[in-house]
């Protein structure tokens, strides 16, 4: 079970297949080598309770499948919090310099954007039985901007999955991540490459 930790009030999340909002708070992180983890104000989640697609083992990601991730809504004040943390550029962090701009207003930090759709992945599409982090990801873009009031809906699309030569427990899941507004304009772009266990064979004896 993966442990989250959070304080105060930084943005909603939404999770799939349900219209209740959270509100999410200040920020804490926990990282490792491809996750960034933002809590939701509760101690002690199981990530094992909330991925609705029956998504538990690296048989279960099927080529070609796309899987719907929930939506997050994302406010001024989250925008800026995040990047006076994190990426305090004017445009971040400014409302008044940002107008001024070259994007005429207030925009969120693409990492803010990677984290908020990393949280969404972790909860409707990550197997918490058995993923064992990622490699990292390929050809991050991030082609519109994020503003206040934006609500995001993620996607997740299973482009590439095979078994482990040198590690036969596992798997390999290459997996283009979408995320797009309101409007369906894209707002970021991904291929996550994740490791998975396979569903262990219960006639084997260890």
């Amino acid at each position: 079970m993966w442990r989250f930790f959070a304080i105060g009030g930084l943005c909603r999340l939404r999770k799939h297949g349900s219209n209740r909002l959270r509100l999410a708070g200040k920020l804490k992180y926990f990282c490792d080598s491809s996750v960034i983890y933002k809590l939701a104000g509760h101690e002690g989640c199981d990530t094992a309770r909330v991925n609705d697609h029956g998504l538990s083992y690296f048989d279960d990601y099927l080529l070609g499948t796309t899987y719907e991730c929930g939506s997050v809504s994302i406010d001024q004040a989250s925008i800026v919090a995040f990047a006076k943390e994190f990426d305090p550029q004017p445009f971040h962090v400014d409302p008044a310099a940002a107008a001024a701009g070259p994007y005429g207003g207030l925009i969120a930090s693409g990492w803010h954007t990677a984290a908020l759709v990393m949280r969404l992945l972790v909860e409707n599409y990550l197997a918490a039985e058995s993923s064992l982090g990622s490699a990292g990801l390929d050809e991050l873009r991030w082609p519109h901007p994020v503003r206040p009031g934006d609500t995001l809906r993620v996607q997740a699309t299973v482009v590439e999955s095979r078994r482990s030569v040198s590690k036969p427990d596992r798997g390999i899941v290459k997996t283009a991540v979408e995320a797009t507004n309101s409007d369906g304009a894209t707002v970021m772009r991904a291929t996550a490459i994740n490791f998975m266990l396979v569903r262990p064979d219960p006639g084997r004896v260890t």
